[in-house]
């Protein structure tokens, strides 16, 4: 009887192991030994073309390949995209004139998304360069020489074939040997190893290249396709790879909120649909208060998202204005630290109507100038909360926040009862981005992408201020191009509060 490749002789050794056949009973795509002795044209060619290849194929160790793709397309872009974002962002008090100005200004006050687009350039750059970098061979070996550009898909897609049978005939070696014979192993090795025979041999013969790999896809197709991943397999894997980047994304990265009230005119409008950058601070670990490479307090003027004290499962968006160890207090709403009123710069009078109970609201526009931050208040008349509030003492790991509509807001001045309460640090969900769109009494597409931060007027890239604003524009510009020194806009330090 006809021996099976796989059983023992005499001598108690297995012939697979004599043949460098795998335990499956089939030689693996990357062969030393040649085949057994039914495949002894086989071998001879492989053997000669081994001979003969300047780079013979040989499949890449998985943990040098993870290393390399852990290098080059996730370090060294994010390295790359943090140096670039961080050189073109300079503080928002700082203007330069012409395009780089600009450059700087959209980078200052949109880091995410410009790290984000830089991120995806650098890999595509560097994709396009993965058979020249450093380590390649580790997951790309050098293509052969010579090989025409219609030829260098088809060379790569031939090497992932080897590569994907090694890896079945590793993981379903028993299986494969029970269900096929050993004229099906046979049939499987020797056209794999026609496939390396053929991509090794000198002169490289384009025709014989491609007939040997439609021959061995389809070999590998039709004796290893019950072990090969289903088309629903891997959509169903790419959506699940899919929902989980997104959900990675939300939870450390990016989260959209939407602004339900106008606690925070005219920066933000009712009905806008912002992003909040969740890295600024340090991301947080979901359900637990603990953060990545914290990075608090947040500045002074920085708008952030937060779960607000008293009902921690209500989000509110508000201004930060005074850190751990500062007095505050307020004065007809205008903010004053450590006994140093926040300079501003009066704009003129604006009224609004607030939906959806049609309030109409008239008071006066001032541009507020704290630290390297910009950023237009509104000061209602009519519903003004007193000419005094406080002083409020901001202890360790809190911030007080306020909105930008100083009369309209329920902020840190009114909290628990009217004593006042900060932000504690693991509240705060992260800094508001820019407005993604605006949907209050009708749509206003000339708020997409506007800033939430930065300079004023803060509109999108397509206008100025919203048409309400428009005869505001020039008293606004008048009081940035008269904007105190950043020396002048920095309060005094406060006292350490224990």
């Amino acid at each position: 009887m006809k021996k099976d490749p796989a059983s023992t002789d005499a001598g108690g050794s297995v012939v697979a192991e004599e043949t460098g056949q795998s335990p499956a009973g089939i030689a693996k795509p990357s062969r030393s030994v040649p085949p057994e002795t039914g495949d002894e044209p086989v071998a001879k060619a492989v053997a000669a073309g081994s001979e003969a290849s300047a780079h013979p194929h040989v499949t890449p160790r998985k943990s040098l390949r993870t290393l390399y793709y852990a290098l080059w397309f996730v370090l060294v872009p994010f390295a790359l995209a943090w140096v670039l974002v961080w050189a073109l962002a300079p503080p928002s008090g700082i203007d330069r004139p012409g395009l780089l100005g600009i450059i700087e200004g959209w980078v200052r006050e949109q880091p995410v998304p410009f790290g984000i687009v830089t991120f995806t350039l650098f890999e595509m750059a560097f994709w396009a360069a993965r058979h020249h970098l450093p380590f390649a061979y580790h997951a790309h070996p050098p293509l052969r020489q010579g090989l025409t550009k219609a030829m260098r898909q088809p060379f790569e897609r031939a090497r992932a074939l080897l590569e994907e049978a090694d890896l079945l005939l590793d993981r379903h070696r028993d299986a494969i040997t029970k269900e096929l014979s050993a004229k099906e192993r046979d049939k499987l090795r020797a056209d794999l190893a026609s496939l390396e025979e053929a991509m090794e041999r000198e002169p490289f013969d384009e025709e014989s290249f491609v007939d040997a790999l439609v021959r061995a896809d389809g070999e590998v197709d039709i004796r290893l396709g019950r072990w090969r991943k289903s088309e629903v397999r891997e959509y169903a894997e790419s959506i699940l790879v899919a929902v989980a980047v997104a959900m990675s994304l939300r939870a450390f990265v990016v989260e959209a909120f939407k602004i339900p009230s106008g606690s925070m005119i005219p920066t933000l409008q009712v009905g806008d649909h912002i992003f909040v950058n969740k890295f600024t601070y340090g991301p947080a670990v979901p359900y637990t208060q603990t953060r990545l490479w914290s990075r608090m307090p947040p500045e002074r003027g920085d708008v952030i998202v937060f779960a607000y004290p008293e009902h921690p499962e209500q989000d509110f968006i508000k201004r930060v204005i005074a850190i751990p160890g500062d007095k505050l207090e307020a004065r007809n709403g205008h903010p004053i630290l450590n006994g140093w009123q926040v300079p501003s710069c009066y704009v003129g009078p604006y009224a609004y109507v607030e939906p959806p109970d049609g309030g109409r609201h008239e008071g006066d526009v001032y541009v507020e100038f704290l630290e390297d931050e910009a950023f237009l208040t509104f000061f209602d008349k009519l519903s003004g909360q007193g000419d005094y509030q406080g002083p409020f003492l901001v202890k360790p790991n809190e911030v007080y926040v306020m909105g930008d509509n100083r009369n309209n807001s329920h902020d840190s001045r009114m909290w628990w009862q009217g004593q006042g309460g900060g932000v504690p640090f693991q509240n705060i969900k992260g800094r508001a981005l820019f407005v993604w769109l605006s949907v209050g009494e009708h749509w206003d597409f000339s708020r997409i992408l506007a800033p939430v931060m930065g300079r004023p007027p803060g509109h999108g890239p397509f206008g100025t201020l919203p048409p309400s604003m428009k005869a505001l524009e020039g008293a606004v510009e008048t009081c940035l191009k008269n904007r105190p020194p950043l020396a002048q806009t920095r309060p005094p330090k406060g006292e350490a509060i224990k």
